[in-house]
C-alpha cells in the first residue's frame, strides 16, 4: 500500500514549537507528498512541480495534517482513485472540502481540529464506503439528517464540539460500534442511543445532563463506557443490567452511593469514581472479584474496608484526597498491587506488614502526618519500608517524647512573659528580651517534654528567625489584647499567619491573649470576636485568590499549548504543557495546605501550660509524639548530642550513622525525619548547604546570638557601634564575639564561611582566588540584615574602599544614597520596575552605568502576592557575593559587575495596589544578550535556592518585555516565568508584545540560551502572535 504523508512534522515536534504563521503552496504539498512516498534515487535531484504528473493511483493513504490548509485543489478524485484513509486535521477548513465528496472508496476520513459550522447534507449519499470518521474540536452545532446513509460506519467521533442533539436517523446507523460526544452541549442523554444495538464504546463525558434513563439497559454490547464530568447525582437500577461491561468511568460526578446489584456487574474490571461525593466505600464494589483497576480519589472518604482483600486482582488502588486515617491489615494481602496512590489523606501509621507489597512500582503518600514510617522512609519506596518496620520491631520507645514549642508575635506582644509562665508558673512581666532564648519545660511524669524557643521582634533577626520553624512544631502567636484594636489586625496578627502558612504548610498555630488583666470583659469579647473575624476573612480571601489562579492555570491546561501559543494575550502564553501541570500542582497544594488555626483564642493564660499538655496528646494533631522512631534512629541521636563540634559534615555524620548501623539511605531518612520534627537543621536540597547538619541547635543559635545587637552605651565599642549602625564588623571583633561560644579550639574564620553560605553575612573585601587581602589589611564582614534604625541609606565611602577598593561612581554615577521609597525606576539605567505613576526616571547619572544606547534590558521580577519573606533579601544580598564583585549595596538595592556585564537586584516596597517584588537583572547588546543571561542565571539559582525554604510561599516569575522597559511603560508586559525552563521555539526569532502590538521582542529577550543558542543567531521566520 502506498502512503502520502504531507504533514508538517515541524508543527508537532514537541509542545514547545508553536505554528508557524504562513500560507501553504498546495501544489508544493502534493509534490513533497509523493517524494516522501517512493524511494529516491541518487541521480533525482526535484520532483515534477505539478501532482498530475506524478502516478497517485495506487496510494491509499494522504496524510495532510498540520498545514493551515483552507481549500483543496480540484482534480483530487481522479488523481487517487484508490484513496482509502485521508487525513485533514489540524487545518483551518471552514466546510469540508468539496473535493472530499468526490472519493467515493473513502474509509476513513479524519477532519478534526478545523473550523467547521456543519457537516454538508451530501457527505453520506457521497461517501458510502466510510466506516471511520473524525469531527473532533470543532465548532459543528448539527449533524446531517440523512447520517443513516453511511451504513458501514463503525466509528465515529464527534468531541468537542456545539451538538445540542443527535438526527433522528441516527438510530439507524446498526454497525456504529464507537461513539465519542465528549464535551458537546447535550442537555440530556440521546434517545437515539440506546437503539445501537452493536455500540461497544461511548463516551458522553462533559455534557450537561444529570440523568440516565431507564432504556440505557438496551445498550447490551457496551465494553466501555465514559460518563466523566457530568451531573449524575444517581444511577438507575437498569444500568446493572450492562453485564458485557468492562471499564467505566464516572468521575466528576455527583454521586453518593451506587445501586444495590452494582455488584452483578461480573465482567467489570476497571472503575474510576473518582471527584465524587462518596462518604463510606462502595461495600457493592467488593462482589466484583475480577475488579483489576479501581480509582477512588477525591471523595470523602473516611474507612477502608477490611474485606478490601477480596479484590484479589486488583492491580491499581487510588484513594488519594480523602479522609483516611488508617487502612486495614488486610491490604497488604493485595498480592498484585502495583500501584498505590494515599496522598493528600491523614494516614499516620501504615500496616505492620505493609513492606510485604513487594510488587507496587507507583506509590505515593506525601500529604499524610506518617510517623511510621515517617515520610522520608515511605517517599523512598517499599524496600525502605520494609527495612524501617524490621528495625522498628526490635527498638523500644524514647523515654519522654518532646515537642518544640515557638513563641511568636511583635515586640510588645508578652512573649517573655509567657515563656516565664511555662517555665516557672507566673511572676511579674519583665518586658520584651533580645535576641534568641531556647529553654527546656518538662511537665508532669508521663507527659511530653517541651522545649520553647523564644525569638525576638527585631528586624536583625530577620535572616535567621524562619531558620527555626519546623513542621512538627506547635506555634503559640501571642496578642496583647490591651493594645490591640481592629486596624492594627495585620501587624499583630495576620502578618505572622501568612509567615507561618508560607514557611510550615499546616502549621498548628494556638492564638493567646496577653495583658487581659488590663481590659475590661466587654472590651476582651469584642477584641477576641474581631481578631476571629479577621482571621477568617483573611483565610478565606486569600483561599480565593489561590483558587483562581488555580482555575485560570486549568482553563489554560485544557486549551491545549497550541491554542496557548497562538496569540500572547491569554494566560501562561506559550507555557508547555508539563510546566502547565507542574503549576496547576504547586497551586492546588497551597490551597490543601493551609495553617491549622486552633479556636478558640486562648485568654486566661493560668491554663496554658494544660492546654499545651492536651494538645501534645492529641494524637490526630501530633501523632508524631505518640510513635517511637527505630532504635537506630534514637542511637544517632545520641551520637549527635555526645559530638562537641558546632555542626557536623555529610561525611561526619556518616561516620556516626555506620555506628548506628544505618546506610546511607537511612541515614538520609533519619536526617529529614529529625530535621521535620525540629531536632536538627538541614539544607537537604540546597547545593550550598547540602553538605552541613547542625545537630545541636541550641548551640548553633548562641553562634548566631553572639552577632545580635546588645544594650551597649555608645561610644563604649567603636567597632560594636559600626556594627549596630552598618552592619559592619572588621575580623578582629568577630573573633572577640565568637571566642564565648565556640568550643576549644574553635575556628572563628570556618564560622564565617559557614554563615555566608547561610546568608547571614559576606566578606566584604575577601580577595578571589584564595590571595590575602591587599596590603595585609584586615578583613570585613557586612550583615545585610543588622543595620540599625541609625542607618544612613546606602553605604559609605569606606564600605566601598573596603569592597576591592572601587568607588560607587563607577557603577551609578555621583550618586550617593537612593530614594526612600524606591521611586526610581531604573537600577541599572536599563533594570527597571516602573512605579504606579507612570514615572520611568532612570535615576541620577544611570547613563554612566550603560553608554551604549543599544543595549536591550533584561530582568526577571518575582511578585509576592500574599508575604515577602523576612529576611529574603538579606539573605540574597549575602549569598550572591560570591558570584559577583564591585558591588555597590543599598537599603533595598544592589549593583554589581559579573566580570564586565552590569547587574541589578532590587526590591520593591508595595505601592498602588501592588505587591512585594524582587526583581533581578541586567543589560546587553542584542547579539551579546546571552552574556546578560550567563551574568543573571547563578543569582536566579540562588534565588530559587532561598525560595526552596518557602514551601507554602505563594509567588509568581515574569520575565518583563524589553520593549515595554524601552518605552518607560508603566505597567510593562510581563511574560510567564516558566518559559526560563524551556527551550526558545525553533524557527521563531521574535514574539508579539500585547501592550503594543507593533512591537516584536527577540527571543532572546525571554528565553535564556541554549548551548546552542550561543552566541545567539537570528533566525528569519516569522514572529509568533501575528494572527
Amino acid at each position: 500500500m502506498r502512503t502520502l504523508n504531507g504533514e508538517n512534522k515541524e508543527r508537532e515536534s514537541g509542545e514547545g514549537e508553536p505554528p508557524l504563521e504562513k500560507d501553504v503552496d498546495v501544489a508544493r504539498l502534493w509534490r513533497d507528498a509523493a517524494l516522501r512516498s517512493r524511494k529516491l534515487r541518487s541521480h533525482l535531484r526535484q520532483a515534477p512541480p505539478r501532482p498530475e504528473e506524478q502516478d497517485l493511483s495506487q496510494v491509499e493513504t494522504l496524510n495532510l495534517g498540520n498545514n493551515l490548509l483552507q481549500d483543496l485543489p480540484q482534480g483530487l478524485a481522479s488523481s487517487l482513485d484508490n484513496l482509502r484513509v485521508l487525513v485533514l486535521r489540524r487545518n483551518r477548513f471552514s466546510s469540508v472540502p468539496r473535493a472530499v465528496l468526490e472519493l467515493p472508496r473513502l474509509a476513513e476520513l479524519d477532519l478534526s481540529h478545523n473550523r467547521l459550522r456543519g457537516v454538508a447534507d451530501g457527505l453520506a449519499e457521497s461517501l458510502p464506503a466510510l466506516k471511520k470518521l473524525n469531527l473532533a474540536h470543532n465548532s459543528i452545532l448539527q449533524l446531517p439528517e440523512r447520517i443513516a446513509a453511511l451504513a458501514l460506519l463503525e466509528e465515529l467521533d464527534v468531541s468537542f464540539n456545539e451538538l445540542r442533539s443527535l438526527p433522528a436517523s441516527f438510530a439507524d446507523l446498526a454497525g456504529l460500534r464507537a461513539l465519542d460526544l465528549d464535551h458537546n452541549r447535550l442537555a440530556g442523554f440521546p434517545p437515539e442511543i440506546p437503539a445501537l444495538a452493536a455500540l461497544e464504546e461511548l463516551d458522553c463525558s462533559g455534557n450537561s445532563f444529570d440523568v440516565l434513563p431507564q432504556d440505557v439497559a438496551r445498550l447490551n454490547s457496551v465494553k466501555i463506557l465514559w460518563l466523566s464530568n457530568l451531573e449524575l447525582s444517581s444511577l438507575p437500577d437498569a444500568f446493572c443490567q450492562l453485564r458485557r461491561l468492562e471499564s467505566l468511568m464516572l468521575d466528576g460526578n455527583h454521586l453518593a452511593t451506587l445501586p444495590p446489584a452494582f455488584g452483578t456487574l461480573r465482567t467489570l474490571k476497571m472503575i474510576n469514581l473518582s471527584s465524587n461525593r462518596l462518604d463510606d466505600f462502595p461495600d457493592v464494589l467488593l462482589d466484583i472479584s475480577g475488579l483489576e483497576e479501581l480509582y477512588l480519589s477525591r471523595n470523602r472518604l473516611t474507612r477502608v474496608p477490611s474485606e478490601i482483600a477480596r479484590l484479589r486482582n486488583l492491580v491499581n488502588l487510588w484513594l488519594d484526597h480523602n479522609r483516611l486515617t488508617y487502612l486495614p491489615d488486610s491490604l497488604v494481602d493485595l498480592a498484585k498491587l502495583e500501584e498505590l496512590l494515599l496522598q493528600g489523606n491523614q494516614i499516620a501509621v501504615l500496616p505492620d506488614r505493609f513492606g510485604k507489597l513487594s510488587g507496587l512500582n507507583v506509590w505515593k503518600a506525601e500529604g499524610n502526618p506518617l510517623v511510621q514510617p515517617p515520610y522520608e522512609v515511605c517517599a523512598k519506596g517499599i524496600a525502605h519500608i520494609a527495612a524501617y518496620q524490621r528495625d522498628l520491631a526490635r527498638s523500644r520507645p524514647e523515654a519522654r517524647p518532646r515537642l518544640n514549642v515557638v513563641l511568636l508575635g511583635p515586640r510588645d506582644a508578652g512573649k517573655t512573659w509567657l515563656r516565664q509562665i511555662l517555665l516557672d508558673g507566673g511572676g511579674p512581666d519583665v518586658g520584651a528580651e533580645r535576641g534568641i532564648h531556647v529553654s527546656d519545660w518538662a511537665a508532669a511524669e508521663g507527659d511530653p517534654a517541651f522545649r520553647l524557643y523564644d525569638v525576638s521582634a527585631e528586624s536583625e533577626l530577620d535572616p535567621v528567625r524562619p531558620l527555626f520553624l519546623s513542621p512538627a512544631a506547635l506555634y503559640i502567636l501571642a496578642i496583647n489584647l490591651r493594645s490591640y484594636s481592629p486596624r492594627d489586625f495585620y501587624a499583630r496578627v495576620g502578618y505572622f499567619l501568612r509567615l507561618l502558612g508560607s514557611k510550615v504548610p499546616r502549621a498548628v498555630v494556638l492564638l493567646v491573649g496577653t495583658r487581659t488583666d488590663l481590659c475590661v470583659e466587654a472590651e476582651l469579647e469584642e477584641k477576641k470576636l474581631d481578631i476571629h473575624r479577621q482571621v477568617g476573612m483573611q483565610e478565606t480571601g486569600d483561599a480565593r485568590v489561590l483558587r483562581s489562579s488555580a482555575l485560570k492555570a486549568e482553563r489554560a491546561l485544557r486549551r491545549g499549548y497550541p491554542a496557548r501559543a497562538s496569540g500572547p494575550r491569554g494566560y501562561f502564553y506559550a507555557v508547555s504543557d508539563g510546566n502547565l501541570r507542574r503549576e496547576v500542582a504547586r497551586l492546588r497544594s497551597l490551597l490543601e495546605k493551609r495553617p491549622q488555626i486552633l479556636s478558640p483564642l486562648l485568654s486566661d493564660v493560668r491554663r496554658l501550660r494544660e492546654k499545651l499538655v492536651r494538645l501534645a496528646r492529641n494524637t490526630e494533631i501530633f501523632p508524631e509524639l505518640q510513635r517511637a522512631p527505630p532504635g537506630s534512629w534514637q542511637t544517632l541521636e545520641k551520637l549527635h548530642l555526645d559530638s562537641k563540634e558546632p555542626w557536623l559534615t555529610r561525611k561526619d555524620s556518616a561516620r556516626l550513622g555506620r555506628q548506628a548501623g544505618l546506610t546511607e539511605d537511612g541515614l538520609q531518612s533519619a536526617l529529614s525525619y529529625r530535621r521535620r520534627a525540629g531536632t536538627l537543621m538541614h539544607w537537604e536540597h540546597d547545593p550550598v548547604l547540602e553538605d552541613y547538619i547542625f545537630h545541636d541547635v541550641p548551640r548553633f543559635i548562641g553562634i548566631i546570638d553572639a552577632f545580635l545587637p546588645r544594650e551597649r552605651r555608645q561610644g563604649e565599642d567603636p567597632e560594636l557601634d559600626a556594627f549596630r549602625y552598618r552592619g559592619l564588623l572588621p575580623a578582629g571583633a568577630v573573633h572577640r564575639l565568637l571566642r564565648p561560644v565556640l568550643p576549644e579550639p574553635g575556628d572563628p574564620d570556618s564560622v564565617m564561611d559557614l554563615l555566608e553560605k547561610i546568608g547571614f553575612c559576606y566578606c566584604v573585601n575577601k580577595p578571589r582566588d584564595g590571595e590575602p587581602p591587599n596590603g595585609g589589611a584586615e578583613l570585613w564582614y557586612k550583615f545585610p540584615g543588622c543595620e540599625g534604625s541609625g542607618a544612613e541609606p546606602g553605604n559609605t565611602r569606606s564600605e566601598m574602599e573596603l569592597n576591592d577598593g572601587s568607588s560607587d561612581r563607577e557603577l551609578h554615577g555621583s550618586s550617593d544614597s537612593e530614594p526612600e521609597d524606591g521611586s526610581s525606576n531604573s537600577d541599572l539605567g536599563g533594570i527597571s520596575e516602573p512605579e504606579p505613576d507612570g514615572s520611568s526616571d532612570p535615576g541620577p547619572d544611570a547613563s554612566r552605568a550603560c553608554p551604549l544606547s543599544s543595549a536591550e534590558r533584561l530582568e526577571i521580577r518575582y511578585s509576592f502576592p500574599f508575604l515577602f519573606p523576612p529576611g529574603l533579601f538579606a539573605r540574597f544580598c549575602a549569598r550572591i557575593n560570591r558570584h559577583v564583585a564591585r558591588r555597590w549595596d543599598g537599603r533595598r538595592r544592589v549593583l554589581a559587575y559579573r566580570g564586565k556585564v552590569p547587574v541589578a537586584v532590587s526590591h520593591r516596597l508595595p505601592a498602588g495596589g501592588r505587591p512585594h517584588t524582587l526583581s533581578v537583572g541586567s543589560q546587553a547588546a542584542l547579539p551579546n544578550m546571552w552574556t546578560a543571561w550567563q551574568a543573571v542565571a547563578p543569582l536566579l539559582s540562588e534565588l530559587d535556592a532561598l525560595l526552596g525554604d518557602w514551601p507554602g510561599l505563594h509567588y509568581q516569575k515574569h520575565i518583563l518585555c524589553a520593549k515595554c522597559l524601552r518605552r518607560g511603560s508603566a505597567s510593562p508586559h510581563a511574560f510567564p516565568g516558566e518559559l526560563l525552563s524551556q527551550r526558545r521555539p525553533e524557527g521563531v526569532s521574535e514574539l508579539m508584545c500585547p501592550k503594543h502590538l507593533s512591537e516584536r521582542v527577540n527571543v532572546a529577550l525571554i528565553y535564556p540560551p541554549t548551548p546552542a543558542d550561543t552566541p545567539p543567531t537570528t533566525p528569519t521566520a516569522a514572529p509568533i502572535g501575528s494572527e
